[in-house]
């Protein structure tokens, strides 16, 4: 076996430990695929409260054992034990349709699915790009990565990007099992390929994933819906969803984000190497949502192709370099320089973003330089897909 695969074995290995060990989270195999989601609960807006109540009766559970609260303002949480959380939702959206009903999926870093897919990220020596500190000023472009925290031991300065304490990681190893967590360091990684190819954007970390890249849809569209001061969102995560149905709680989350402005959201692919599945929240770039075009899903190549293990379908806007990038990572007595080499949809999407925000400038705004990318792009494709390359 070669050493990319055998790296890719023990970090696929070690993930499906990690997840299987999570008491509240569920796995359900849906055309082959994994369909994550919280045990035992599930998400509707106010409106449909009394009528989820009623049905969560009707499966058998005692009103008694139902619990409710309010995990952001019009969204209401259902739990009970024994929950069959599919069950519950199928029958909720045929009577409730339209309304915003779902699970409360549960969505990973890209390259958490694969490790990186050749594994985990390896030591590399610095290239000699300067990194560009956080721009400052009314011309800048605000970006914020929503991602993991970010560990400020690490040779991305911290005048590349601003982060709060809460925002700030010091865990290396959480599960106590002598490795580094799966994602320590994504979010210095994709910070750093941001600032290695812009000087124009002012970047922020806000810590939505924890050190395994591991996330709740409820707690992913409540950050986003807090986000303010913000032109462009990176998200280097995402999921399957049941019966590939746009996420609906997320989705009403973006719908608040993006609608009447011209915020953009770099979405990732994912790492699964399917072309007939939706990948959320990257493939509401092609939903009939009228905030559409402003979500760019990015898949990845290798200078050649698009890579085998990147998502890629319909819905996919573009494609970028992901294998083998050279980024930031964190100072360990195993990364001697601090930097990486890691692969994934997860660092082909802050490229994009890159892009996109050295052309504001040019364009006008945030929405015109994301036209502009994909245009360009369209120019030079690569596999079927428009291509930065």
């Amino acid at each position: 076996m070669s050493v990319p695969n055998d790296r890719l074995r023990r970090w696929e290995q070690a993930r499906t430990a990690r997840l299987s060990n999570l008491p509240w989270l569920r796995t359900e195999v849906q055309s082959g695929r994994p369909v994550r989601f919280v045990a035992d609960e599930i998400l509707v807006s106010d409106r449909g409260a009394g009528i989820a109540h009623r049905t969560l009766s009707g499966l058998g559970h005692r009103a008694s054992e139902i619990t409710e609260d309010e995990p952001h303002a019009g969204l209401r949480r259902l739990k009970t034990r024994g929950l069959d959380v599919s069950a519950a939702v199928r029958r909720l959206r045929e009577q409730l349709p339209g309304a915003v009903v779902g699970p409360n999926h549960v969505f990973v870093s890209t390259p958490h699915e694969h490790g990186g897919p050749f594994g985990p990220p390896v030591p590399s020596d610095a290239p000699p790009a300067k990194l560009a500190p956080s721009a400052t000023g009314a011309s800048s472009v605000r970006v914020v990565v929503m991602d993991t925290g970010v560990w400020t031991d690490s040779p991305l300065p911290v005048g590349c990007y601003t982060a709060t304490a809460e925002n700030q990681e010091t865990v290396l190893d959480g599960d106590n099992d002598g490795e580094l967590d799966s994602d320590v360091g994504h979010a210095n990684f994709i910070a750093g390929v941001v600032v290695q190819h812009t000087d124009a954007a002012q970047v922020r970390i806000v810590k939505i994933l924890d050190t395994f890249g591991v996330c709740t849809e409820a707690d992913l569209a409540a950050a986003i819906t807090s986000l303010t001061d913000v032109d462009v969102l990176n998200l280097s995560l995402g999921g399957f969803s049941i019966g590939d149905q746009p996420p609906a709680i997320l989705s009403a989350a973006l719908s608040t984000f993006l609608s009447g402005t011209g915020r953009v959201v770099v979405a990732a692919a994912g790492n699964d190497g399917v072309q007939d599945r939706p990948f959320w929240p990257a493939a509401f770039s092609s939903s009939r949502s009228p905030w559409a075009q402003q979500v760019l899903a990015v898949a990845a190549h290798d200078g050649n192709d698009v890579c085998t293990w990147s998502n890629r379908g319909p819905w996919v806007s573009l494609v970028a370099p992901g294998e083998d990038i050279v980024s930031t990572f964190i100072h360990h007595p195993n990364f001697a320089s601090g930097w990486a080499a890691w692969s994934g949809t997860s660092f082909a999407t802050p490229k994009v973003v890159a892009a996109l925000v050295e052309r504001v400038a040019a364009a006008g705004s945030v929405a015109a330089a994301a036209e502009q990318v994909r245009a360009e792009a369209g120019q030079q494709p690569l596999g079927g897909f428009p291509s930065l390359r």
